[in-house]
């Protein structure tokens, strides 16, 4: 997994989405005559840090394999707990989605994307946008995600020893209101009852990851529900997730291999949109 030479940083600029008041910043630019993936991308960081440049490393990847990212500063716990990021995030999706012409092109295919906590809110918007009826999606990409409070996995055992808090943790019990949101499937994507008619997902963790284990089982329940899944633990070595916010992004040692799985998932047939 070694890496590979990475190319000069994507450009970006803030972006101005109608309807959505917290920060957006748009990476790379759409060639000119052409349509290519467009991505609303949430960042990690346990649902209490991170911003728009701890985001950059996915971001800058996407860019990378074709995409237009517009990542989202989205709303952070305590301050702001379940579901205010949800419900922003929803937002951000309707509003980019009415610009896709713009900016991925006629017939643009939409997709959500986060790594960590910011890939909690990439399935919880999917859900959303499944029972709001819109806006169809072409996919969504799941790193590292953080998708279940238990933390009492295997791979979290295996990454934390004998420690029994975490930075997870506080950030689970920091974004959840009470043990009753533990049950909602918008916070908890792990625990959703209902995954039929979610779009084709993508979701990498790393052998050394301590969100591997909740990655692969949502995995296999979206697969169980007739989901078209591509799921990869890539490693030894990730560093998963603190690498995913080292800059540059050639810092995470498998950086290569995740541009390839993007670029073979962006390739696949997407769902009518």
């Amino acid at each position: 997994m070694a890496a590979t030479a990475s190319p000069s940083p994507a450009p970006h600029r803030a972006l101005d989405l109608p309807g959505v008041a917290l920060p957006v910043r748009l990476w790379g630019t759409r060639p000119r005559g052409t349509v290519v993936p467009l991505v609303l991308h949430f960042h990690g960081g346990a649902f209490v840090t991170g911003d728009l440049d701890s985001g950059g490393h996915m971001a800058q990847l996407l860019v990378e394999v074709g995409a237009v990212v517009a990542s989202l500063a989205y709303p952070l716990a305590p301050g702001h707990r379940f579901p205010d990021a949800v419900e922003a995030g929803y937002a951000a999706l309707e509003a980019l989605y009415r610009q896709r012409a713009r900016l991925g092109g006629s017939g643009a295919p939409v997709y959500l994307a986060g790594e960590e906590a910011g890939g909690n809110l990439a399935a919880a918007v999917a859900m959303v946008a499944r029972d709001r009826s819109h806006p169809p999606l072409a996919g969504q990409i799941l790193v590292t995600p953080m998708l279940d409070p238990c933390t009492a996995t295997a791979s979290l055992r295996e990454t934390l020893g004998d420690v029994v808090q975490c930075k997870w943790t506080a950030g689970w019990r920091q974004y959840l209101r009470g043990p009753m949101d533990a049950e909602h499937p918008y916070a908890v994507p792990a625990r959703a009852q209902r995954l039929a008619g979610l779009p084709p997902a993508l979701i990498l963790a790393g052998q050394d990851d301590p969100m591997r284990d909740e990655a692969l089982a949502f995995a296999a329940r979206l697969r169980d529900a007739g989901i078209a899944v591509r799921s990869e633990v890539l490693g030894p070595a990730t560093g998963w997730p603190d690498a995913l916010e080292a800059e540059p992004a050639d810092a995470c040692p498998c950086a290569g291999a995740v541009r390839e799985h993007l670029r073979a998932f962006f390739r696949a047939p997407a769902p009518p949109h």
